[in-house]
């Protein structure tokens, strides 16, 4: 039987450090009974306390020796090892801690890395060397005072606070973190918002309904009509000062970020400058004749820019290893071109001579190796950098601007309804593809239609001026009542207004536009890409003769032409004399007539031109007439074709305006006859008369 005096074994199950534990209570024995593998122990650790016992005799009369603190040999048969591995496990955590801290400061100075080369860097690093060496100091002053002005103007851009998330990690346990903070970054260029009003439209639909409705109406009341007068001008002024006031607000909002763009592309031009000067001083055997150099100098600036599109804080180092190997390379094929010039020496007089012609009009270079490094460069210095499809597609998109500019004069008078006439005085809507191209190339050098996007909406709106006035005048129209009682009938003449709206679009050409914003050495530069057409002249087309159209010249017309001029100079004097007699015949017919009188000199005009005045006969009216007879005659002055206004020639020989609008404009050819010359004076003859009886 049990004894029932022992106390019963209580085992308990707990977690420690060394894993899971199995605890009799009863004794204060530990048994590990994790299944995690177990380490070394790294240090000694004090046995349990075990209960003390007497020495049991052993068979034989030997005594056992009692127990003490010491533990059993670990490979003694029945002994039993202890277990506490919690030192290790403590090795083990700070182990892990470290590797954890390791791999997070690598991470931390990763993210680093790639937020600094996120940044563009714009200043250069300037080595002692350079900024001992005198011929350079000049372009490091520079670069230095650009690169401050824009790191003031980018301070002076607005600021915004960002919500950023971050995620850090402790260093003494090792965990990660995410943390929220605010960092205060450029604040965009704000784009335009929609409206978001829905009442808006329906609002202007209604107002532009009303303002119709009286004003069908208003002419028979005056009140009404001067009531509506005001309220209108009261409109257009409040809108225009609201306008101007957003205008104002924006250009001041966006001032900051344009002079931070300035700044930027003053920084870059003296970085480029200081670039091209330190490969001229380290390689000057590179330098040639003024293109030579400008070609080399383009060709550092597109290197340049290359690297800082890439961005990064190697920006500066980039672009000078790459200058120091553009000038390199130019080094070597300068030596190659001089050592074949010693090889070959028969053969290169031979050259010479049959370039003489080429040797003359570049007399600036040095020796035939530059010579034939001019001529390359030469061409490419005169050449579209551009690729053929983005220069197309820009001209494309310059393009569809001017035709939605004609489509909006089209539309003139069904968006400004309500106007009893409208006067178009018209400039031409078109413009010289290889201008725009040259222009661009020399401004941008090579450029995309998205990158050229900003600067085709600035030369657009500087080419084309479109101007809606507004005029009123005060004309009469008769009016005819009847008295109820007594049926007399009365007549009076009725003041009325007569609303005009004038419409006036003007073209500045772009080779102006390109005077005023580029340059001198970009307008030289202009200049010679607009004079060989880029060296592509076929790649626009469509324009017609006026855009200098592309394709195979018509040579069957050009000769057919040059004959025809040489027939005309060999006729001229017969065809003289009988245009002389042809008119005479004419202008006495036509004076014959009462009220009319002949412009300019009676013998110091041309041959062929009749310029006759016909007193109280408008010409317009005149000339529908003759055209229903057949007779083909135009009005006023040749210069003055298609205009609605008096011809400024026919008022400087001292016509009055109503003068000038009954001027009838006639042109005879030797070909005519006097049959023909009768035929016509008789028929305006009775179209005069016509007219002045007040028939139609």
């Amino acid at each position: 039987m049990k004894d029932p005096l022992k106390p019963r074994d209580k085992i308990t199950q707990k977690m420690t450090r060394e894993g899971a534990v199995e605890v009799n209570a009863a004794t204060g024995k530990k048994k590990r009974i994790s299944k995690r593998i177990r380490d070394a122990d790294f240090a000694k650790t004090e046995a349990p306390p075990q209960p003390e016992q007497a020495a049991q005799p052993l068979p034989g009369g030997a005594t056992s020796p009692p127990l003490t603190d010491t533990p059993p040999l670990p490979h003694a048969p029945g002994a039993e090892r202890e277990q506490d591995t919690a030192a290790a496990e403590r090795v083990l955590e700070r182990i892990d801690g470290a590797r954890t801290r390791k791999a997070s400061k690598k991470a931390a100075r990763k993210a680093q890395a790639e937020a600094t080369a996120k940044e563009k860097s714009s200043r250069l690093q300037f080595t002692d060397e350079e900024r001992a060496t005198p011929e350079l100091e000049r372009y490091i002053r520079k670069s230095d005072k650009a690169a401050d002005r824009l790191d003031a103007a980018k301070a002076a851009i607005p600021k915004e606070k960002k919500l950023v998330r971050e995620r850090t990690f402790d260093e003494a346990t090792g965990k990660g973190k995410t943390r929220l903070h605010f960092e205060e970054q450029e604040k965009p260029i704000g784009k335009n918002k929609p409206h978001n009003n829905p009442l808006s439209r329906p609002a202007q639909e209604a107002g532009i309904f009303v303002h119709n409705k009286i004003h069908s109406v208003e002419k028979d009341n005056s009140g009404v009509e001067g009531a509506h007068k005001s309220e209108e001008l009261a409109e257009r002024g409040a809108k225009y000062g609201a306008r101007k006031v957003k205008e104002g607000y924006r250009s001041h909002k966006l001032k900051p970020y344009r002079a931070a763009a300035k700044a930027e592309k003053a920084a870059f031009k003296a970085n480029v400058d200081f670039q091209y000067h330190k490969a001229l001083h380290d390689n000057p055997q590179i330098a040639g004749n003024p293109l030579s150099r400008f070609m080399q100098k383009q060709q550092i600036k597109r290197q340049y820019a290359k690297s800082a599109r890439k961005g990064g804080a190697k920006t500066a180092q980039k672009a000078a290893e790459n200058t120091r190997k553009a000038a390199k390379k130019t080094a070597e094929e300068t030596k190659k071109a001089i050592a074949f010039v010693g090889r070959h020496p028969a053969g290169v007089c031979i050259a010479v001579a049959a370039l003489l012609l080429f040797i003359m009009v570049s007399a600036g270079l040095s020796s035939c190796g530059s010579m034939f490094s001019g001529l390359m460069n030469g061409i490419l210095g005169t050449s579209y950098t551009s690729e053929d499809s983005d220069l197309v597609a820009t001209e494309n998109n310059y393009a569809a601007k001017e035709n939605e500019l004609q489509q909006q004069i089209d539309n003139i008078e069904s968006t400004h309804p309500g106007y009893d006439e409208y006067r178009y005085d018209l400039d031409s809507i078109g413009h010289n593809p290889h201008e725009l191209a040259s222009y661009l190339t020399a401004l941008l050098q090579t450029y995309t239609p998205q990158s050229a996007q900003a600067e085709l909406n600035r030369v657009f709106a500087m080419q084309y001026t479109l101007t809606l006035t507004e005029e009123t005048e005060i004309r009469y129209r008769t009016e005819t009542s009847t008295d109820p009682e007594t049926g007399e009938t009365t007549t009076e003449e009725v003041p009325y207004e007569y609303h005009i709206l004038n419409v006036k679009l003007t073209n500045k050409p772009i080779s102006e536009i390109a005077e005023e914003l580029l340059t001198p050495q970009q307008l030289e530069m202009y200049r010679v890409y607009l004079e060989t057409s880029g060296n592509k002249p076929l790649i626009f087309g469509g324009g017609q003769e006026r855009g200098h159209r592309a394709g195979t010249e018509n040579v069957p017309a050009i000769a057919g032409l040059a004959a025809a001029l040489a027939q005309a100079d060999a006729n001229l004097p017969a065809n003289t004399a009988r245009c002389l007699d042809l008119r005479q015949r004419l202008t006495e017919r036509l004076l014959a007539i009462p009220g009319t009188h002949l412009n300019g000199d009676a013998a110091q005009r041309l041959p062929g031109n009749v310029n006759i005045t016909f007193d109280g006969v408008e010409a317009e009216t005149l000339l529908l007439l003759l055209d229903e007879a057949g007779i083909c005659a135009s009005a006023g002055s040749a210069c003055s074709a298609g205009a609605v206004e008096p011809s400024h020639v026919l008022l400087a020989l001292g016509l009055t305006p109503a003068q000038a609008k009954s001027t009838l404009r006639l042109t005879l050819d030797a070909a005519n006859t006097a049959e023909e010359i009768d035929t016509a004076a008789a028929v305006i003859t009775a179209c005069v008369q016509r007219l002045r009886d007040g028939v139609r």
